[in-house]
């Protein structure tokens, strides 16, 4: 029976169609990459991706980012960089490649004899992908000035007394917090947020919420309220612009603690305590309204037993060109000069800057971490040390990105 011509347009790309509104990552379709049989179709895609195939210089950036995902597979998920990567080489025929879209044809052969070629295009183009993100994100052209209106914040309220004990607070005002240690988290590594990106579904820099950051070691579980008591107060952090599905506490049950708080709170009203027996009562209070040690589910790398208050700030970053400041200092200096005898004033003042970034005004994401000496300890022994938190990240990415190939080889992990 003939095949009616039209259904050609009722033919639907299932996978493709959960991409984009089942929630699905293109990072865990069975084939990254529609049907491609021509340069032609690679141009087309490569465009509609926001790249210009033409351009000699996209065309080398685009081949330096190849060049660094197979470095970076071999490094974080090859046996010869990792030895708890698979046990695998990359192919020839990847080395022997010259041109980008070479890669992509590769990717899109569906010969059964090229199918491990086919797989491990499809793996350098998902790392590419990813790299590709990384380096696209807007707002890292102004991470210095990001780091330093965030961190200034806080080091306002950050002191030593003439001890060397360290605090946060109003320095010579009975509104302290005694510190064991205040630590900023300055910049991921690109590496690490490739990493991060390659197991996270929306495999897209701007949704890191964390690569800038503050950790806050109190000397006490209550401190470590009282420190989020007076980041509020002081309005160092504002909750109208908390992510809220970003906030985390594995510490404290809040619900618990309320009732035996106001318990002591009567208790001391009642008794009329010193201050001394009412903080030790408050902590034996808070001591008692430890959380669950369950998995969290917000981030399945976290170890069962580690345990902190975090949460999402996002503060609304300033920054002032400093191009146009000096544009206008020359423009200045042009008004003073003849512009009709000289050529570079009349030039300089009938310059159009009207596109030029002036005064941007954007919220950029940041992680506050809160934790009491003892967890902090506790935290960075064992399966909870940072080192295994990464570990089952490089794992994590390496299982998402090698899947089709780990299924086609029958590696057993």
């Amino acid at each position: 029976m003939e095949r009616p011509s039209y259904l050609q347009k009722y033919m639907f790309d299932w996978e493709m169609l959960d991409v984009v509104v089942g929630g699905k990552s293109a990072l865990d379709t069975k084939n990254f990459l529609g049907p491609m049989s021509s340069m032609d179709q690679v141009n087309q895609f490569l465009k509609g991706y926001g790249l210009d195939p033409s351009d000699h210089v996209t065309k080398a950036e685009l081949f330096g980012n190849f060049q660094e995902a197979m470095q970076f597979i071999k490094r974080y998920f090859l046996k010869e960089g990792n030895p708890d990567g698979l046990d695998l080489k990359l192919p020839n025929s990847l080395l022997m490649i010259s041109d980008i879209g070479q890669l992509f044809l590769m990717a899109t052969d569906d010969t059964p004899q090229k199918r491990e070629d086919k797989l491990w295009a499809e793996i350098i183009l998902k790392v590419m992908h990813t790299i590709m993100h990384t380096d696209k994100d807007l707002r890292s052209n102004y991470f210095n000035i990001v780091q330093t209106q965030i961190f200034d914040r806080f080091y306002k309220y950050i002191f030593r007394n003439e001890n060397d004990k360290l605090f946060v607070g109003v320095k010579g005002s009975e509104n302290i917090v005694s510190l064991v240690d205040f630590e900023t988290k300055s910049k991921k590594t690109r590496e690490s947020v490739i990493i991060k990106l390659l197991h996270k579904a929306e495999n897209v820099a701007e949704e890191l919420f964390d690569r800038v950051g503050v950790r806050f070691v109190t000397n006490s579980r209550l401190d470590t309220l009282r420190v989020i008591r007076f980041l509020l107060e002081k309005n160092i952090v504002i909750p109208h612009n908390n992510k809220p599905s970003r906030a985390i506490n594995t510490m404290i049950d809040l619900n618990r603690f309320k009732v035996g708080h106001q318990r002591v709170i009567k208790m001391a009203l009642r008794n009329n305590l010193s201050e001394e027996r009412f903080v030790s009562a408050m902590e034996r209070e808070i001591q008692e309204c430890q959380t669950r040690s369950e998995l969290n589910e917000k981030n399945k790398f976290t170890s069962k037993s580690y345990q902190s208050i975090q949460f999402t700030c996002r503060q609304l970053i300033e920054y002032k060109n400093p191009f146009l400041q000096e544009f206008n200092d020359l423009r200045r200096i042009a008004k003073n000069l003849n512009s009709d005898e000289n050529e570079l004033a009349r030039r300089v003042l009938n310059m159009d800057i009207s596109l030029v970034a002036r005064d941007i005004r954007f919220f950029y994401p940041y992680e506050i971490q809160i934790v009491d000496q003892d967890t902090f300890r506790e935290n960075s022994q064992g399966e909870a040390s940072h080192q295994e938190y990464k570990r089952s990240q490089v794992q994590s990415a390496m299982k998402r990105v090698f899947k089709a190939m780990i299924e086609h080889k029958k590696i057993i992990l």
